[in-house]
């Protein structure tokens, strides 16, 4: 039995050096007859002595029975977004602030290389072995990924020093992206299409579908590769540049896009490698969408830090979008909540990466007078950053003489209020408080989904109530009375009694909804999430100090900054009192680790039994999942009741997974009583 272990083990040792030889160095030792010949021998000695295998063995790639879901993985570190650059000067604004915070103006170098369109995830490795993969989720907690990563042949199960000079650390964590080659992703859609299956949409769907497969043997036999490009948490590295760390993870046996990856002395030799990946990024086997910049010495890196959600020492340089050519017929500013006054373009509709786009944004005046916009110009329009459109440049040569440049105006056009800008901010902002805009969009906010969640009180009646005086702020809304309601147009007593059955019921709500509907800049619902799982009462978050604010993992010194001068304002403090006054009070939950629907999306569909459409709803996003109205391969479950409609069907044919409502209670962990 000696022998034939020690055979076992000669094998899989040359088999991980011949797949490094191959997936990591593209420089084959041996021929793929050869390479078979070996595989075939382990697997046969595995086969009949069934009690040597390992988990890390290279015959251990393809998974065993389907999972019945993800489990939820907590990262040690988050696996933070990048803040994005969409031009030079935004590169070069970058350096400058790295310059600023570090107070060295001396030479310092970064590294820059291509951002891979695909899925972000994380490789767990203990004392060498591979034992854990998980995506990114929400940056926080991802999904357990571990058996389909083990069926991609760029991922070693073993980490060894090919040259022996770099030590394995006891704990590894890996991040990298998961993709698909171009020509992979073309053959695998006509496969799908031969087989009257959807085709994917581009190869970062594809692989994102593929390596979030319940069933490892389907994603064993979807064409995937990964590129690694940094760590997470590490017992020990003693490495002093980020090149130097990839340098490592090569030599481990992992893959990363060396050829790619330029060390540039200056911002300059930065911007133009940026512009040189994206003139060339049609000859690369995969997709790219932009490029990655950091600052090369690790010791800075850590000096930097990190803010809210992304890292100081980084940055993506993000390529041209599609665009596309329309016309803008008029302009109009928009007051918010905070009272930002923010000019926007009414479009001739266009199609712009797939979406009509009718309305873009046009920042601020500043923006307006560098791009000289004006009304009736022809313009290049774009989602920048693939999520908000934008106008790009003017096509003067397309005017008319009949086109109107804008001046943003220096009163708030809904109040009259004389407009203020900061020096140092691009922003114009409505002083008044009291200024309609900004309380409607206070209101609209405050009676959200996400935040006090009372249905039926909608922007039109919330118009009604505003012009009527019958409210004034959001402690007025529990005020109301049913006479009150069936004063306004177009109510009746049915509704009028469901609205102030909603506005009764919101008021037993939970700290972490309670903080987000207070409309403080910056606290978002992750944010307040974060706040709330933190102090716990409202009591110590409203009492809390800038330090104990900045302790909190993910609050950077402008949230802090916001939260306490929003507490600062007696007016905020009245507010509040009042709110608690009117009777809403605050359920305490204490975090309890992980949901096991956390990060995940439901699609429901037919009637169900036990709950109402919208207490599903919130069942779901209160244990950190995501609703949506449409099915696509991005679906994690479709929760089925009685006569569904043709989202079923659609669920059928993508392979997404399908339940019913009693399945979705034990998900919830919710009994039926």
């Amino acid at each position: 039995m000696a022998k034939i272990q020690h055979e076992i083990e000669e094998l899989r040792e040359l088999i991980r050096y011949h797949n490094r030889r191959y997936y990591v160095l593209d420089d084959p030792e041996i021929s793929d007859a050869e390479y078979d010949r070996l595989f075939q021998r382990l697997v046969a000695l595995e086969k009949e002595y069934p009690e040597l295998v390992t988990p890390d063995s290279p015959t251990q790639r393809v998974g065993g029975e389907p999972q019945t879901a993800f489990r939820q993985v907590k990262h040690r570190l988050p696996m933070l977004s990048l803040e994005n650059a969409f031009n030079d000067e935004d590169i070069k604004d970058f350096d400058s602030r790295v310059r600023r915070f570090l107070g060295e103006e001396g030479p310092f170098q970064y590294t820059v290389e291509p951002k891979i369109d695909g899925l972000a995830v994380e490789l767990v490795y203990e004392k060498g072995r591979f034992v854990v993969a998980s995506t990114r989720g929400d940056g926080y907690t991802g999904e357990d990924v571990t058996a389909n990563a083990k069926t991609i042949l760029t991922i070693p199960l073993k980490l060894k020093s090919m040259s022996g000079e770099h030590p394995v650390p006891d704990l590894l964590e890996v991040r990298g992206e998961i993709y698909m080659e171009r020509e992979a992703f073309r053959a695998l859609n006509r496969e799908r299409v031969a087989r009257d299956l959807p085709p994917f949409a581009n190869p970062r769907n594809a692989a994102a579908g593929s390596i979030r497969q319940l069933d490892p043997r389907i994603t064993a036999r979807r064409p995937l590769n990964m590129f690694c490009y940094g760590v997470g948490e590490f017992s020990t590295l003693t490495f002093e540049t980020q090149y130097d760390l990839m340098l490592a993870l090569q030599d481990w046996g992992l893959r990363v896009n060396r050829p790619h990856i330029r060390v540039c002395d200056t911002v300059e030799e930065v911007v133009a490698y940026c512009h040189r990946l994206e003139e060339t990024r049609d000859q690369f086997a995969f997709e790219i969408d932009g490029a990655v910049i950091k600052v090369n010495r690790l010791d800075l890196q850590a000096r930097l830090g990190e803010k809210s959600r992304s890292p100081r020492w980084a940055t993506a340089f993000k390529f041209k979008a599609v665009q596309e050519t329309t016309r803008i017929e008029n302009i109009e500013v928009q007051v918010g909540r905070t009272g930002a006054l923010t000019p926007v373009a009414h479009l001739e509709p266009v199609e712009v990466g797939g979406v009509v786009v009718r309305r873009a944004t046009l920042h601020n005046q500043d923006e307006i007078t560098r791009k000289d916009i004006r009304e009736g110009d022809t313009v290049v329009v774009q989602r920048a950053g693939d999520v908000i459109p934008e106008v790009v440049k003017v096509i003067v040569s397309r005017r008319t003489g009949n086109e109107k440049p804008y001046r943003m105006p220096d009163v708030c056009p809904v109040c009259g209020a004389n407009v203020q800008r900061k020096e140092g901010e691009a922003v114009s902002r409505c002083p008044n408080p009291a200024c309609p805009a900004q309380v409607r969009a206070s209101l609209r906010h405050f009676v959200s989904k996400g935040a006090m969640d009372i249905d039926g009180l909608g922007d039109k009646i919330l118009g009604q109530l505003l012009e009527r005086g019958m409210i004034h702020d959001e402690a007025d809304i529990y005020g109301l009375t049913m006479d009150d309601l069936l004063k306004l147009d177009k109510i009746e007593q049915k509704a009028a009694t469901n609205l102030m059955q909603a506005i009764r019921k919101s008021k037993q709500t939970t700290l972490a909804r309670f903080i987000y509907a207070l409309g403080i800049r910056h606290v978002g619902e992750h944010v307040a999430q974060l706040l709330a799982d933190q102090f716990l009462t409202l009591e110590r978050f409203r009492k809390a100090s800038r330090e104990e604010l900045l302790s909190v993992k993910g609050i950077g010194e402008e949230i802090a900054e916001s939260i306490l001068s929003y507490f600062e304002d007696p007016a905020n403090q009245e507010l509040i009192e009042r709110l608690l006054a009117a009777g809403i009070t605050l359920e305490t939950v204490v975090p309890s680790g992980p949901s096991p629907i956390e990060g995940k999306t439901f699609v429901l569909t037919g009637s169900l039994e036990t709950l109402k459409r919208a207490e599903a709803k919130e069942l779901i996003v209160r244990k950190g999942g995501n609703v949506s109205s449409t099915v696509s391969r991005n679906t994690d479950y479709v929760v089925v009741g009685a006569s569904p409609g043709s989202k079923l069907e659609k669920a059928r044919n993508l392979g997404v997974a399908t339940i019913d409502e009693g399945e979705l209670l034990e998900l919830l962990e919710v009994s039926r009583g």
